[in-house]
C-alpha cells in the first residue's frame, strides 16, 4: 500500500504546530528596542563607523560593506558578477575573473564572507566568499577592496559549505552541497545509482601567509552526503574542523520528506592536520580534473587565468582516524565553536533543542572507541550520549546559527519562531531572548566566530521583512536589525535594509582594516603592458583589424579626444590610465553604442574597454564619473569609416588657445 508523501509530513507539521504553540514567544518590539536607539547608532558627518560590516550578496553574486553601527552602505564589492557600475567582468582586465572550466559565467550566488585569522583573530587582510552555483572560492584584498584571486573548485556540486578557515589561515575549506560522481569518473551514470556512485568532496584551499595566493591542496572524498556549514577548531581543537550533513539517507528526490527519515543526521568531524600529513607522506591520490584559477595582479592591473588539470585526493574510508561522526538532530544547518575550542554548538533546523558538544569528550570517545556503529562501511560514529556537553533546552523553533560575545555566552537565531536567543554556554541556561523581524538565518557577531570577540553588535540578517519598510512591489527588500549586546538584555538598535538576500556577515573593527588601506595606485608601480603615464605616452596603433587606443585621463580632459581612422570592422581597445595621484579621484570612461559597460578607473590605474564599432559615422566617449567642475567638458570623438576606407589613423587632443 503506497503512503502519500504528503500525508508522511502531517506527523512532522503537527509536532512543529505543537512545539511553537509551547515554546517561548518572542516579546512585543516596544520592549526590545533601545530607548538610546537613535543615540547610538548616529555617525556625525565626517565621523568615521566603528566597524566595517561584510554582507554576502546571496543571488547578486557580490558582497555589500556597510557601516556599523549607522547602517550606512559604504561599497557594492563586486566577486562572481559583472558589475556595469565599474565594468567589473566587463573590462579587458577583470574579465579573466569570471572564466571557470564551463567557460565564462558572469554571475553567481554567494553565501558566506570568511575574514582572515591568525592566532585565530580577525587580521584585516584578505575576505573569501564562496561562489555556490559554479563552485569557487574569492580572495579580497581588504586594502583595496578588490577581488584579487578566484580559484575554482573540482568534483562538487554546490559550493555551500565553504568558505571556512583554520585558525592561522592555513586553508580555507569548502565542500559539497549536492553529492555527484567525481570529476574523472563516468559521469553518465542513472541518477537512481546515487548511493553506488555519487561521492562527497572536501576541498582544502591552501593559503600563503604572506599574500594570500591560494592554490587547491587535496580534497577528501566523503560519502555522499549534503553538507552544510562548517567551523574549524580553536586552541586545544586547532588540528580539526567540523561540518554538519543532512540527507544521511542519501535520497536523490524529494528530499523535504525522503531526507527527513531519520531522527539525527551527523556532524564530521575531520583532523586537517593528520590528512596534511598524509599528503606529505604521498599517500594522496591524484586524479584528473579541470579547474580554473583566476589572479588579479595589482601591479599590472590586470587578471590572468590558469586551467588546471589534477588534484590531490585522499579516500577517507582508506584511512582510520581521519574523519568521524557524531550524531545531530536532523538537517542541521551549522555549527559554531566557542572561542576557547571546547564547545560546538549544532542543531536540527526543526529540533526543539540546540546541542552543543565537548571536543574533550570527543576525544574521549575516540580513544575508548565508544561507537554507535559505522556508516560507508569503516567510518566510525560516536555515541550522541558520549560527546555531548549538554543541551540548551526550549530554546525557540528553528535553530539555525550560532555565535559567541566572549563572555561566555551563545547567541542562536530561531527561524521560525523569529527571534535571537541568548544562553550561558557553562550551564546551557537561557539568558535573554529578542524578537525579530522576521525568520532570522544567521547572525553576526564582530568578531564572532573568533577568538577574541569584540563582543559590542549583533547583526541578525531576516529573510522576511514584510510591513518593516514601505513596500516595493511583490519583491521586499532584504533586511538586517543591529542588536546592542553589551548587557545581559538585548537592546535593538536598528533595522535597515540590503542589496541582495543577505546569507551571513563578518564584522571587524574598522582599525584593524584602516592602518592597511591603499588610498590610490602609484602611477610609477603600474606595470600594465597599455599604461601610457603622461599625455607624452597617448598613441594610437593599427594591427591589422586591431586598433589599440593608449590614451590618460585627468581633470579635466581625456588624451586624445579626436580619433580618426578607425572603420567597420575593426576591434578597438580603449587603454585608459587615470594620471590622477590624488585620493578619490576616479575617472570614468564610455562610448555611444557600445554593448558593454563604462569603465571605472581609480588614480593611477589602468583599465580596457572593448568596442566594435557598428555604424559609419561620428561616435562620441566621454568621462562617466563626475570628477571637476569641467566634467561636462570631458569628452571627445571616434570618426567610423566604411570598411576597406583609406583614411589613415589620427589622434590629437587638439589646440589648446590658452597655452598658445
Amino acid at each position: 500500500m503506497k503512503i502519500s508523501h504528503y500525508k508522511l509530513l502531517i506527523p512532522t507539521l503537527t509536532v512543529l504546530a505543537s512545539m511553537l504553540a509551547s515554546s517561548c514567544k518572542p516579546g512585543k518590539a516596544g520592549s526590545s528596542v533601545d530607548a538610546d536607539a537613535a543615540k547610538k547608532v548616529y555617525v556625525a558627518p565626517g565621523k568615521y563607523d566603528e566597524i566595517y560590516a561584510f554582507l554576502s550578496g546571496g543571488f547578486s553574486g557580490q558582497i555589500a560593506v556597510y557601516g556599523i553601527p549607522s547602517g550606512r552602505l559604504l561599497k557594492v564589492l563586486p566577486v562572481f558578477s559583472q558589475n556595469p557600475e565599474n565594468g567589473y567582468g566587463y573590462s579587458e582586465e577583470t574579465k579573466p575573473m569570471l572564466n571557470t572550466s564551463h567557460g565564462f559565467v558572469p554571475w553567481d550566488d554567494s553565501h558566506h564572507p570568511e575574514l582572515s585569522k591568525t592566532n585565530g583573530e580577525d587580521d584585516g587582510r584578505w575576505l573569501f566568499i564562496n561562489a555556490n552555483n559554479t563552485p569557487r572560492i574569492a580572495r579580497l584584498n581588504l586594502a583595496t577592496f578588490k577581488t584579487v584571486e578566484i580559484l575554482e573548485l573540482p568534483n562538487i556540486g554546490g559550493n555551500h559549505a565553504s568558505p571556512f578557515c583554520t585558525e592561522n589561515t592555513e586553508y580555507v575549506v569548502g565542500n559539497t552541497r549536492f553529492s555527484e560522481p567525481l570529476d574523472n569518473s563516468n559521469g553518465d551514470v542513472p541518477i537512481s545509482s546515487f548511493k553506488q556512485n555519487f561521492k562527497g568532496a572536501v576541498s582544502f584551499v591552501k593559503v600563503n601567509k604572506d599574500n594570500g595566493t591560494m592554490n587547491l591542496a587535496f580534497q577528501l572524498v566523503v560519502p555522499p552526503f549534503d553538507y552544510d556549514l562548517a567551523h574549524a577548531g580553536k586552541g586545544p581543537s586547532h588540528d580539526w574542523i567540523f561540518f554538519t550533513c543532512y540527507n544521511t539517507e542519501e535520497a536523490h528526490t524529494l528530499l523535504e520528506v525522503n531526507a527527513s527519515q531519520r531522527d539525527k543526521d551527523f556532524i564530521m568531524a575531520v583532523n586537517w592536520k593528520k590528512a596534511e600529513e598524509l599528503i606529505s607522506q604521498g599517500k594522496g591520490t591524484k586524479i584528473k580534473a579541470k579547474y580554473i584559477h583566476n589572479v588579479y595582479n595589482e601591479n599590472t592591473h590586470t587578471a590572468t587565468s590558469t586551467m588546471e588539470n589534477e588534484t590531490q585526493t585522499l579516500d577517507v574510508t582508506k584511512f582510520p582516524g581521519l574523519v568521524y561522526y557524531m550524531p545531530c538532530p536532523k538537517s542541521p544547518h551549522g555549527i559554531d565553536v566557542t572561542p576557547d575550542g571546547e564547545y560546538m554548538a549544532a542543531s536540527g533546523k526543526l529540533a526543539a533543542v540546540i546541542p552543543v558538544f565537548s571536543f574533550k569528550k570527543m576525544l574521549n570517545a575516540i580513544d575508548k572507541k565508544q561507537f554507535d556503529g559505522m556508516i560507508a562501511g569503516d567510518l566510525p560514529v560516536l555515541k550522541y550520549e558520549d560527546v555531548l556537553h549538554g543541551e540548551v533546552k526550549k530554546p525557540g523553533l528553528g535553530p539555525l546559527h550560532t555565535e559567541f560575545d566572549g563572555k561566555g555566552y551563545g547567541y542562536t537565531t530561531m527561524f521560525v519562531s523569529s527571534e535571537i536567543v541568548k544562553w550561558k554556554i557553562d550551564n546551557l541556561e537561557i539568558i535573554d531572548r529578542i524578537p525579530s523581524y522576521y525568520s532570522p538565518g544567521h547572525l553576526s557577531i564582530v568578531g564572532g566566530d573568533s577568538e577574541k570577540p569584540y563582543g559590542k553588535y549583533l547583526l541578525a540578517l531576516n529573510k522576511i521583512t514584510k510591513d518593516r519598510y514601505l513596500p516595493t512591489g511583490p519583491e521586499l527588500a532584504q533586511a538586517c536589525q543591529l542588536i546592542d549586546i553589551t548587557g545581559n538584555k538585548m537592546k535593538l538598535l536598528l533595522d535597515f535594509p540590503t542589496i541582495g538576500e543577505p546569507h551571513y556577515a563578518q564584522m571587524i573593527p574598522a582599525d584593524k582594516i584602516l592602518k592597511n588601506q591603499v588610498k590610490f595606485f602609484k602611477l610609477e608601480d603600474n606595470k600594465n603592458a597599455y599604461v601610457a603615464k603622461s599625455e607624452k605616452d597617448t598613441k594610437v596603433i593599427r594591427s591589422g583589424n586591431r586598433v589599440d587606443v593608449y590614451m590618460t585621463a585627468i581633470r579635466s580632459h581625456l588624451a586624445p579626444d579626436n580619433i580618426e581612422g578607425v572603420k567597420i570592422g575593426d576591434e578597438v581597445y580603449v587603454h585608459v590610465t587615470n594620471l590622477e595621484q590624488d585620493w578619490d579621484v576616479p575617472h570614468g570612461f564610455a562610448i555611444k553604442g557600445n554593448n558593454n559597460a563604462e569603465l571605472l578607473i581609480m588614480p593611477g590605474e589602468t583599465c580596457t574597454l572593448k568596442w566594435i564599432p557598428g555604424q559609419v559615422g561620428i561616435v562620441p566617449f566621454y568621462c562617466t564619473d563626475f570628477c571637476s567642475a569641467l566634467h561636462q567638458e570631458m569628452q571627445g570623438y571616434f570618426r567610423v569609416s566604411p570598411a576597406g576606407s583609406t583614411v589613415p589613423i589620427k589622434f590629437s587632443i587638439g589646440v589648446n588657445p590658452v597655452t598658445e
